[in-house]
């Protein structure tokens, strides 16, 4: 390993973030070109149509589990213990979100979102796990 491997899923996640950010704006703007709401409901986040809602709720998810999983990259790599496998968890967690963001903000079914939130649940925890492993045999 260089280094710096376990960076790189956490750019990963951040560029999803500033895609959401983008995608918001986009359906917000589109959602009062079309008469469905002012602009003024976006101030208080009440009303919102369903077409921008999703992304709204999409982006404040990017904000929950996502902080666990940059904390818990940082720690691996300031304890040195960001080899393949943390890394390759990382991998799967980002790669989930993005999968994850995908069906949230488009067809929005259960059906898929949920055991790609439990992939990326699963990965977190593996890498906590790891954390945990590498510190107790240190």
């Amino acid at each position: 390993m260089t280094g710096y491997e376990m960076f790189w899923p956490i750019v990963a996640h951040a560029v999803l973030v500033f895609i959401l950010y983008c995608l918001l704006g986009l359906r917000r703007s589109a959602v009062v070109k079309a008469g469905k709401a002012e602009s003024h409901q976006f101030r208080e986040n009440r009303d919102e149509p369903a077409e921008s809602l999703v992304v709204r709720n999409n982006l404040a998810n990017q904000f929950e589990l996502p902080v666990l999983f940059y904390a818990v990259s940082i720690i691996l790599f300031i304890t040195q213990a960001d080899n393949l496998p943390a890394v390759i968890l990382a991998w799967i967690f980002v790669v989930s979100r993005y999968a994850h963001s995908y069906v949230h903000v488009t067809s929005n079914n259960l059906r898929y979102r949920s055991p790609l939130f439990t992939l990326g649940f699963l990965a977190l925890f593996g890498m906590f796990a790891w954390l945990v492993i590498w510190m107790a045999l240190s």
